[in-house]
């Protein structure tokens, strides 16, 4: 004989699954990597800007190393990407806020950038080592490349290279980007002025990263050192926070 509690719950068992509260595993979604992470946790980055008159390459690179150490930075430059190019102007790295010294080394033949590099990697003094060569010499094999990737990685030293006028060749570099420029952010004091630089750039290989499209931005007045360099994902890329928040907020959460 049933007792009647035991009789209640009898009748009240329901016949079907219709109507149950079905709890599901939620999808696990990687964790957006921080801005900094994304664009410097390569020891050697190749950097091809969008045309050969295009500062996109610069500019991008120049964010990236406001707050490395505060050694020196050695910049190394063969004829033809002074010439299509130019130089870096000292003076006009303030609105950067680059503090560092820039060794700038003017050399002829792209083996002699790579040299350079090299030798530069090697320095433990040095905060970072940049090289541009124009185009796609011979002297820029996949073996140099990896000559370079792995002094790097044993120094610890980060190099970027920027490749101007180069199609995209075999490298061996451990991220490679392709920037191009965007005009700048409007000035929230000044409509006439400038404001925050920014640039379309798209990782398009790169070693333990998916490849994805950004919108790099550089704001040098930004409260936090950490907040100065961001990645804003474009609408089409397959990790878009809706609210257009930058990657390096959503690292955060």
């Amino acid at each position: 004989m049933r007792t009647k509690c035991e009789h209640i719950a009898w009748c009240m068992e329901p016949d079907s699954s219709y109507g149950q509260v079905l709890s599901l595993p939620e999808r696990n979604r990687p964790a957006a990597p921080a801005s900094r992470e994304i664009a410097r946790r390569s020891a050697l980055t190749d950097v091809h800007p969008d045309g050969g008159t295009d500062a996109s390459a610069t500019g991008f690179v120049l964010s990236l190393l406001g707050d490395c150490t505060k050694g020196p930075i050695l910049w190394v430059q063969d004829h033809a990407s002074r010439r299509e190019n130019g130089r870096i102007y000292l003076p006009g790295l303030t609105p950067h806020r680059v503090e560092h010294t820039i060794l700038q080394a003017a050399v002829s033949h792209p083996r002699d950038v790579l040299w350079a590099m090299e030798e530069g990697a090697a320095c433990a003094g040095l905060s970072a080592v940049v090289g541009e060569i124009h185009g796609a010499p011979a002297a820029l094999s996949f073996t140099a490349t990896k000559r370079l990737a792995i002094r790097a990685e044993a120094s610890g030293v980060p190099v970027y290279l920027i490749r101007s006028g180069d199609p995209g060749v075999l490298s061996a570099a451990r991220m490679r980007w392709r920037t191009s420029s965007l005009p700048s952010m409007p000035h929230p004091h000044d409509a006439r002025a400038p404001g925050t630089a920014q640039w379309a750039v798209e990782l398009f290989r790169a070693r333990g990263h998916a490849p994805g499209r950004w919108i790099a931005r550089h704001d040098p007045d930004a409260t936090r050192t950490t907040d100065r360099f961001r990645l804003v994902p474009h609408d089409d890329d397959g990790a878009v926070d809706k609210g257009h928040q930058p990657v390096s907020d959503l690292a955060r959460g």
